[in-house]
């Protein structure tokens, strides 16, 4: 009876590199902001709330940090890769729906579309995993994204904030309906993240 191969215990510590610690400052930075907007409801002191919508960029800042790191060192992996798209949902689907929350995009109607948001950044990302070698060139590079980039979502974040601390975050009552003008932001953020015939060059 041939003999079977033992498998190798998978040893997670022993797999990190370099690059994997910035995405996870990535996802430290996304759950934070959650955290924050939390506190903020508990609390209503909006320097939570600055705080967490500032740790988003943060977080994009990081997850650029961690692609070029790895290019840089040759250090690719999949399980980085797999790393980088759970940390990206944390910090880019779920922190910016979860401020807008709690700033008060919260109306039976703005929940619906925070949740079509961060669904769509989910499944935005699901997507490149499953398609990220079929699109891959000669070097194995990816040259364009389909659908935008799910750190795209600062900028409904950003707008947010914006109205926010100018006080111009209104309802909006349409055929008997209520929602805050700034969800329709988010509603077309998350569209974009999940077209298939948007095509952006990768940098």
């Amino acid at each position: 009876m041939a003999d079977v191969p033992s498998r190798r215990h998978f040893s997670m510590i022993r797999s990190f590199h370099l690059a994997d610690l910035f995405t996870i400052a990535n996802g430290i930075c996304g759950v934070t902001a959650i955290f924050q907007a939390m506190k903020f409801l508990g609390t209503q002191d909006s320097r939570h709330l600055y705080l967490g919508a500032l740790l988003v960029p943060l977080a994009l800042i990081f997850d650029v940090l961690d692609g070029r790191i790895a290019r840089w060192r040759h250090a690719a992996s999949p399980m980085g890769r797999e790393l980088d798209s759970l940390a990206d949902v944390i910090s880019f689907g779920v922190a910016p729906a979860a401020i807008a929350f709690a700033a008060g995009v919260n109306t039976r109607l703005d929940q619906m579309i925070l949740l079509f948001f961060s669904m769509c950044g989910l499944s935005r990302l699901a997507r490149y995993n499953v398609t990220a070698e079929s699109l891959s060139n000669e070097q194995g590079k990816v040259e364009y994204f389909e659908g935008t980039p799910i750190p795209t979502s600062v900028v409904p974040l950003g707008l947010l904030m914006l109205a926010f601390y100018t006080g111009h975050l209104n309802r909006v009552e349409l055929l008997g309906v209520t929602f805050h003008a700034i969800a329709l932001v988010f509603l077309a953020s998350g569209a974009l993240m999940i077209s298939k015939t948007l095509r952006i060059p990768k940098p």
